[in-house]
């Protein structure tokens, strides 16, 4: 059996050789996922109105060091939580475990900024636990101390809490694919299960945690509802304040592109973390058996490091949403939150389908040609989930407002008609964005995919006569299904929670679910803000619980 047929790559002497149509139309939508991230860049270059040497002289070193601090903190957070559940749920065997492995997921359904929402109504002075700490001890207002949840280590808490689920879920794949030989042979050199983990699983499973931090951070750093609201001061809310406050869309690029320069290091990091090392598995891989068995106290330990992360990034936050959503939600309840709802759905509908298509025809393309441009084209397509969305809200409006005002200029020289905005005016841009930010989730779950599938398809494509447009729409599309469906899915709740770019790009007298939290949250109508909050959670939560038990399936069989 030859190297391609394990890898399920295709030969280089079965690719399609030359610039067909598949291979022109992946490069062009590669480009054409380029353009805002090249439009932010290039504006570096532009001079401004004199809003950028304000900025650097005044707010621009404490946007650096917030974001820095964020990083650090969310940094530790997600790994000490991820790898932790982890390596519990993977190699050891106690009570609840097989609940716990893909329950650990659902933080993911909850939006950093709705996890704001729900601690600041239960922290805060007003709030449950500090009327029921008054209410136990006879305290009044100024005979203690209560930390702020509204601050920089409130948030650093809310991301970890929303965004270790990436770390865990990479981390619980290396372990399984760890050879069960190896923890075998760590029993017999008697290592306990704690010094397996620290010399044997950890190392191995190091590119993994660092790929998983490094989604965690760059989240982090694109996140806007949580530092907005809990009024720290980072790169996403100097972004905003630039484009509206100040009118400088210069001033806005520029920001966009020293945060850019964030996240490029981010991923520097962790390209140079993996050096030339080679964590590969060559033992003979045997089926794990879960080899520690917990019992009573231990079990009890492993069963609350699980249960923790559970109940503080999903249950209790879920449960305060509900809570004041029932007893004081949005008057408005009813026909408004339909159309809100429709609104947030039909977005993310129509992304998670182009977005599947898309990756469909430039994941293909790159397996089915020889051409090295076809292969950047598709490295290139995929770096638009590193940048913050509003990174990529300011890269799309610049561009697209000239062609709108263009398009709308042309048409009305020949018809005598203004046609008004067409591209900013509906909701066309802001799928763009949309799909500019999301589309590398969809493209590395189709493009693994494809690696399962045998090279021997496009063998047999070939021998009758199947060019790659009929291959793949006739041979690799219906083995794709399943890696299709969770590439859609994954975009789907994503599309729903994300907030700046939904913020900066909605059109007129059009809103989500996320921009109408928000906008309640931030006039301090916390509990009317709640409505719209749990009914992100509530329709994110079916399409996660269906990925995560998809996605750990295979490996439930075993007990």
């Amino acid at each position: 059996m030859n190297n391609a047929t394990l890898t399920g790559t295709t030969p280089t002497f079965l690719r399609f050789r030359g610039p067909g149509a598949l291979s022109l139309l992946a490069v062009m939508f590669a480009l054409l996922l380029a353009v805002p991230v090249a439009v932010v860049l290039l504006n570096v270059f532009v001079p401004s109105q004199g809003t950028w040497a304000h900025l650097a002289a005044t707010v621009l070193p404490e946007y650096i060091l917030n974001s820095l601090g964020l990083m650090l903190g969310v940094a530790y957070g997600v790994v000490t939580i991820g790898v932790t559940t982890a390596w519990l749920t993977t190699m050891c065997r106690f009570p609840g475990r097989r609940l716990l492995e893909w329950a650990l997921l659902l933080p993911m359904a909850v939006p950093a900024y709705v996890m704001a929402y729900a601690y600041t109504d239960f922290l805060q002075f007003a709030g449950p636990v500090q009327s029921l700490l008054r209410e136990w001890t006879g305290w009044g207002p100024r005979d203690y101390w209560f930390p702020d949840v509204r601050s920089l280590w409130g948030a650093v808490a809310m991301l970890s809490f929303v965004l270790y689920p990436y770390v865990y879920l990479l981390a619980r794949a290396a372990f399984l694919e760890q050879s069960a030989s190896m923890v075998e042979v760590a029993r017999v050199s008697g290592y306990g299960p704690w010094r397996t983990f620290l010399r044997v699983a950890l190392p191995l499973a190091r590119p993994s945690i660092v790929a998983g931090t490094a989604l965690a951070l760059m989240e982090t750093l694109a996140d806007f509802g949580t530092v907005s609201y809990f009024g720290v001061q980072t790169f996403t809310t100097g972004i905003y304040r630039a484009w509206f406050s100040l009118g400088d869309h210069v001033a806005a690029a520029q920001l966009s592109a020293t945060l850019l320069g964030f996240v490029f290091t981010v991923l520097l990091i962790e390209r140079l973390s993996r050096g030339r090392a080679g964590f590969h598995n060559t033992a003979h891989r045997k089926r794990l058996h879960y080899p520690y068995r917990l019992r009573g106290f231990t079990a009890v330990i492993a069963l609350i490091a699980c249960t923790v992360p559970l109940v503080l990034g999903f249950f209790l936050p879920a449960g305060i949403m509900l809570h004041m959503a029932v007893t004081s939600g949005d008057a408005q309840f009813g026909t408004h939150y339909i159309e809100l709802t429709f609104n947030t759905v039909m977005l993310a509908a129509i992304t998670a389908a182009l977005a599947v298509q898309l990756a469909l025809l430039v994941g293909y393309a790159g397996r089915a040609t020889a051409s090295r441009l076809v292969r950047a084209a598709n490295r290139i397509a995929g770096l638009g989930y590193a940048v913050p969305g509003a990174v990529i809200a300011v890269g799309v409006l610049i561009p697209v407002t000239r062609l709108d005002h263009a398009l709308a200029a042309a048409i009305e020289s020949i018809t005598g008609a203004s046609p008004g905005l067409i591209l900013t005016g509906g909701i066309t841009a802001l799928v763009y964005a949309y799909l500019v930010r999301f589309f590398a989730l969809s493209l590395q779950t189709i493009e693994a995919g494809l690696t399962k599938i045998t090279p021997s398809m496009e063998c047999a494509a070939r021998s009758l006569g199947l060019g790659p447009a009929e291959t793949l729409a006739r041979v690799h599309a219906p083995l794709l299904w399943r890696s299709a469906l969770i590439a859609g899915l994954l975009v789907f709740v994503d599309v729903m929670k994300e907030l700046p770019a939904t913020f900066v790009m909605r059109p007129f007298n059009f809103d989500t679910l996320a921009v109408q939290a928000f906008n309640l949250a931030s006039d301090e109508r916390l509990t009317e803000a709640s409505t719209a909050a749990l009914t992100i959670v509530a329709v994110g939560l079916l399409p996660l619980i269906l990925l995560s038990r998809m996605m750990l399936q295979p490996r439930n069989g075993s007990t």
